[in-house]
């Protein structure tokens, strides 16, 4: 218990799936916390179930105005940074030749460039120690049809985490990779399909993992506490695949 005692932490995309139960397994670890979202339905039911020493924030992952604006927040409200787990995504299936302009800009724009400027708003609220962990995915390395542009975005922040391992690990600040597979989280409901069909690919994609389920967010989050705590005080621009041996297939 108390791996995160007195440690300010700041969890975009934390009003659902990994970033909501991370929250609340860091809350229960001695955090001081601030989330974000986009959804305001979704923020207020996360603020009951986190409480209000919660700091909720409504912030658009992919516009850069609101990312200057949460760090802001932050530093007024807390003044410093511990940990930044940069979690908020989105996810949209297509074809390649349905993708539109709009579309590709959108994935890219909260997945990769949200990311990107998030962490270079967020560096004069961290000090040496300080943590930062970036949500990719296994379609990183794994090829996956209707989702080349999402797959795409996950790629380009796995090297980001490779390259800003050695930009900062000279400040003391960390930077690692959780690479999830099917994980039980909003996501797929959130893809317009009728629900016989997202159904239908659920348990396919179950029947074809290993483990022979999705994993479950908590699954992930305690990845996540591991690489925010000082238990990972070693661990630079790293990797960890949580995905019950799917990417080995």
């Amino acid at each position: 218990m108390d791996k995160l005692k007195g440690k300010t932490v700041l969890i975009t995309g934390g009003s659902s799936g990994i970033g909501l139960a991370s929250a609340k397994l860091f809350l229960e670890q001695g955090a001081r916390l601030a989330i974000t979202g986009r959804d305001p339905d979704g923020l207020m039911r996360a603020r009951d179930e986190l409480g209000s020493d919660t700091l909720v924030i409504r912030s658009d992952a992919g516009n850069l105005a609101d990312i200057g604006a949460l760090m802001q927040q932050v530093a007024n409200h807390f003044g410093h940074l511990d940990v930044l787990f940069i979690n908020a995504a989105i996810a949209t299936a297509a074809p390649m030749e349905l993708v539109s302009e709009a579309q590709f800009d959108d994935i890219m724009g909260i997945n990769f460039k949200g990311a990107f400027f998030t962490i270079q708003k967020a560096l004069p609220l961290f000090s040496a120690g300080g943590s930062i962990i970036v949500t990719t995915s296994i379609t990183n390395q794994l090829g996956s049809p209707d989702f080349s542009v999402y797959g795409a975005s996950k790629a380009a922040l796995r090297s980001l985490v490779q390259s800003l391992g050695l930009e900062l690990i000279g400040r003391g600040i960390r930077i690692n990779a959780i690479s999830p597979g099917p994980i039980a989280t909003p996501i797929f409901d959130r893809f317009g399909l009728p629900a016989d069909m997202v159904k239908g690919i659920k348990t396919g994609i179950a029947q074809k993992s290993p483990s022979k389920r999705f994993g479950q967010p908590l699954e992930v989050a305690k990845v996540a506490l591991f690489l925010a705590s000082d238990d990972a005080a070693y661990l630079v621009g790293e990797e960890i695949v949580v995905d019950g041996g799917m990417s080995l297939l």
